[in-house]
């Protein structure tokens, strides 16, 4: 017997049966199998849609996250970008400034900036002139060795106010009480410390560097020994009234190999007013003790073309 299955359908109206045969069952059992997968696909496809719509947002907060932190990188760049521009500026200023200020000093100095040349290479040139005039007040008879004194009488012929002679007269009198300090006008050694009553009395003369050398008469005291170095500024003795004197005073003298040379120039002579030493005494061969100088100096100065040679950058 083929297998049916009876439905019964019951109203007011009495029952209906429906017989479903075999064929009919299946159509029934295969439409309720493609409902049932239908099913289970869209429910595949809404669980990946859903992810893919939860993936989405994750990434869109992640993308908002770096948008924020590159939104704060660009504004650290840009105030970087400022602070930059704002030192180059500065120092474009500075080295303004430092190129007027080198122009002043080489215009004190007397060095020649007309032809271009590097700022390095002008620094140069003005460090080591700056170094010579500074080397050569040193060690060189520079300044009064008295301080606020009045100068009684020159160099040259005069009437000696002793003797009534006429003579020359080979220093400068400065016209000072006893006791007053005197200082050395540049470095140097002490050649000769003499006590003395007659002539020049007690005397004292210190040889410096080049052939110079500077002598004090009519002193009171010494402050220095024979064989003593001595630096510029230093005490070396006390003015005073010895020897052959008509009243207190410092007779001066400045010397080149030997030969008395007029010290009001060098009385006078600093950084302010260095090129009229040449111009007052010219018989000295001044460009060769300048180059002799400079020769002498330049390996002791870092210049700024050393400066660059040793540097870090240009040694890595």
């Amino acid at each position: 017997m083929k297998e049916r299955i009876t439905v019964s359908v019951s109203t007011v109206h009495g029952s209906r049966h429906f017989h479903l045969g075999t064929k009919t069952q299946r159509s029934i059992r295969g439409a309720l199998w493609t409902v049932f997968f239908v099913a289970l696909s869209t429910g595949v496809c809404v669980y990946y849609l859903l992810s893919q719509v939860d993936f989405a947002k994750h990434r869109q907060q992640e993308l908002e996250t770096e948008s924020l932190t590159l939104s704060e990188e660009l504004k650290t760049l840009q105030q970087l970008k400022l602070d930059l521009e704002s030192d180059l500026d500065e120092r474009e200023h500075r080295l303004s400034n430092v190129s007027d200020r080198l122009r002043d000093i080489e215009g004190i100095l007397n060095v020649d900036s007309e032809e271009p040349q590097e700022l390095e290479s002008r620094l140069d040139v003005a460090t080591l002139t700056s170094a010579v005039r500074r080397t050569m007040l040193q060690e060189l008879p520079s300044g009064a060795p008295v301080t606020g004194a009045r100068i009684s009488s020159g160099f040259g012929r005069r009437v000696h106010p002793v003797t009534g002679r006429s003579t020359v007269h080979r220093g400068l009198d400065f016209a000072v009480n006893t006791g007053t300090k005197v200082y050395a006008p540049a470095d140097g050694v002490v050649e000769v410390v003499r006590p003395s009553r007659e002539g020049s009395g007690n005397f004292l003369k210190i040889q410096h560097a080049f052939g110079f050398s500077s002598s004090y008469s009519h002193l009171h005291r010494f402050d220095v020994k024979q064989g003593e170095f001595v630096k510029k500024g230093q005490l070396i003795a006390r003015s005073g009234n010895t020897g052959l004197s008509s009243g207190p005073h410092l007779h001066y003298e400045v010397r080149f190999v030997g030969r008395a040379l007029d010290p009001r120039p060098f009385v006078d002579w600093d950084l302010d007013n260095f090129e009229t030493i040449f111009e007052k005494e010219k018989g000295i061969r001044w460009e060769f003790l300048v180059n002799r100088l400079e020769q002498r100096l330049h390996p002791h100065l870092q210049l700024s073309s050393q400066k660059a040679a040793t540097s870090p950058e240009s040694s890595s």
